[in-house]
């Protein structure tokens, strides 16, 4: 039986629908038991528990073969890091006590650096401690989610703009959330004999302008960057809820 958190979500549902599909046994993970009834419809056992609720995430994993786990995200964090250290505190006590003997941790490209990397860099930690535990740990290091580019839907469709935090002609690693599912999957069924480490990227990288010209073809209309200056990027990012340890939205070099 494989044990899935994250199926409120983009990539739990995958692996959760890829391996159902498959006939294989699956326990959904959610903190609200309302949202396991579809997935208790088509098979699945649910198991109610939020990742910061060890008892209850232990009694999630007991049993399993495999657990697909990750790091909820908080946007109303007001501490970005000690969000992320009470969540793997309480993963790694339940990891350990419930005996489960594979992990598939969702984890991002850049993890493997200690620092110098905002966010990412509270990943590292999982994978390092995570990976000292009896279990046997698969660290799946996904690229940035395509998915993200749609929550410039609005300003694309009314101004013609995508907001740019980034150089618009710097190519880097995307990936869509779907594949991100269908990997950790076959991580899950590959168990103990799967890689410790899995990097996940698209075949080519890409720009914010290469997704700009992407938007233009499918929306009929042009398309065009909107450069945000630094000063002005931790007003957007407060604008979408981001809070940095006094209250406010702030950016880590």
């Amino acid at each position: 039986m494989f044990a899935i958190a994250g199926v409120s979500g983009h990539t739990g549902r995958v692996v959760a629908d890829t391996l159902l599909a498959q006939s294989l046994p699956v326990r959904v993970i959610v903190r609200d038991a309302a949202k396991g009834e579809a997935w208790k419809a088509r098979g699945a056992q649910v198991a109610v528990a939020d990742v910061k609720d060890t008892r209850a995430l232990t009694a999630a994993l007991k049993g399993a073969r495999g657990a697909y786990l990750l790091s909820p995200p908080n946007l109303a964090a007001t501490d970005v890091a000690k969000n992320a250290r009470e969540n793997l505190d309480s993963m790694r006590a339940a990891v350990a006590e419930s005996g489960v003997q594979h992990v598939v941790f969702l984890s991002s490209i850049g993890a493997h650096l200690p620092s110098g990397t905002g966010p990412i860099a509270t990943l590292h930690a999982f994978e390092r401690e995570l990976g000292a535990l009896a279990a046997h740990a698969s660290f799946l290091r996904a690229a940035y989610f395509m998915e993200n580019l749609l929550a410039n839907l609005h300003p694309m469709k009314e101004q013609g703009v995508l907001p740019a935090m980034l150089p618009g002609e710097l190519a880097f690693p995307m990936v869509a959330t779907p594949d991100i599912g269908a990997v950790a999957a076959r991580l899950l069924r590959a168990g103990r004999a799967a890689p410790k480490v899995v990097e996940l990227g698209g075949p080519t990288e890409r720009s914010l302008a290469d997704a700009a010209q992407v938007f233009s073809a499918k929306l009929g209309k042009p398309i065009e960057l909107a450069p945000v200056p630094r000063e002005a990027q931790a007003d957007v990012l407060r604008s979408v809820g981001l809070k940095g340890p006094d209250g406010a939205a702030t950016l880590s070099d």
